[in-house]
């Protein structure tokens, strides 16, 4: 940090990168309507759209591990801020997966004529939730164990220990994305037979898209641990996905009990 500063806030130098992700943010939403409405040029406009996003998100986030890793720009003072952030960002994911599972809720615990007065729905095969749901949802759990122990052997200064726990965890969650992906496969229904379908795919598929963003959250951290960019005193981007982390573990369970098990029993 620089001698001359006088408090512990970090006064963020211009930089061309917000603008540029909102340029991006347009691109993909004019070529994705126009792709959708089969316009020439719209498929062409959406990639440049999505390919420009996703450099913003790099070098934006190259920047801030700049700040603050190599610069030692996030005191304990700013390191407040992306905490509290990322806490309201999963108290918005919680509120998001609420809604998907009351509308399961509300279907099966009062179901309507439309869908023959029972639950599941007439005509609906569904999955044994003792199977490969069942082991999908220990695999998570096992997943936040070893996310757990990462961080502790963060806190007691234990580098490779903390290297080897990132990988456990990231080899589960692989697993996890693998029976999920065979599972959908198999699955005897698809995402427009009945709402049994549709809450189905919409709520286990958004946990597994939250699993995959996730998954790429944690390699990122466990390159940086392996770098020796996190410290004991210094690892609030691992904080933030181990708290994802855990989220996405919590949030299999309501999908296990509400769609798994009580359509199965």
């Amino acid at each position: 940090m620089i001698e001359s500063q006088r408090h512990s806030y970090h006064l963020v130098d211009p930089s061309p990168w917000p603008i540029s992700g909102s340029l991006g943010a347009l691109a993909t939403t004019v070529g994705g309507v126009m792709y959708m409405h089969s316009f020439q040029g719209g498929a062409t406009l959406l990639s440049f759209g999505l390919i420009f996003i996703l450099y913003t998100m790099f070098v934006w986030w190259r920047d801030v591990l700049r700040e603050s890793t190599l610069e030692g720009h996030h005191t304990k003072v700013v390191q407040l801020g992306p905490r509290y952030g990322f806490l309201l960002f999963i108290v918005s994911e919680v509120m998001f997966f609420f809604a998907l599972f009351w509308a399961s809720s509300h279907s099966s615990l009062a179901p309507t004529v439309e869908i023959g007065g029972i639950w599941p729905p007439k005509g609906i095969e569904v999955l044994d939730p003792w199977e490969i749901p069942f082991l999908n949802t220990l695999i998570p759990l096992s997943s936040g164990a070893a996310v757990t122990w990462a961080h502790h052997a963060i806190l007691a200064g234990k580098e490779k220990r903390a290297v080897y726990a990132l990988v456990a965890t990231v080899l589960l969650a692989l697993v996890f994305t693998g029976f999920q992906g065979m599972e959908y496969y198999q699955a005897p229904f698809t995402i427009s037979d009945s709402i049994y379908g549709s809450t189905f795919f919409l709520a286990t598929g958004f946990h597994g898209f939250h699993v995959i963003i996730g998954t790429l959250f944690l390699i990122i951290c466990g390159i940086r641990q392996y770098l020796g960019h996190l410290t004991k005193e210094h690892h609030v981007g691992f904080e933030a996905a181990a708290w994802y982390w855990h989220f996405v573990d919590v949030v299999r369970l309501f999908p296990f009990v509400s769609i798994y098990w009580w359509g199965g029993i």
